[in-house]
């Protein structure tokens, strides 16, 4: 199967593309590439081959959530560029 250079202009047009005569050419040599490359895919035996959901396989990693012991507030604040009364201070992002 191959792709006339009328289905190409009706599909320029469709998608409201300005090609050149020369532009439509290239077009049509390469959309008829991409097919000759299609056909060779589906002249492929895959009798016996399992199909995928991904080309590699995909394992969850679950970690066991045991809680460990909380920071204290000292070691949480020490980095802070700005704390007070023990908590973090932001600048303001809202405003009324």
């Amino acid at each position: 199967m191959s792709i006339s250079l009328e289905e190409v202009r009706h599909v320029a047009k469709l998608a409201r593309l300005e090609l050149s005569e020369q532009e439509m050419v290239a077009l049509q040599s390469e959309l008829n590439a991409l097919l000759g490359l299609f056909s060779e895919i589906e002249s492929l035996d895959f009798d016996g081959v399992e199909g995928q959901s991904h080309a590699v396989s995909l394992q969850n990693v679950w970690a066991e959530d045991i809680p460990g012991e909380p920071l204290d507030r000292a070691a949480a604040l020490q980095n802070s560029a700005l704390s007070r009364a023990g908590l973090f201070v932001v600048p303001t992002i809202i405003e009324d």
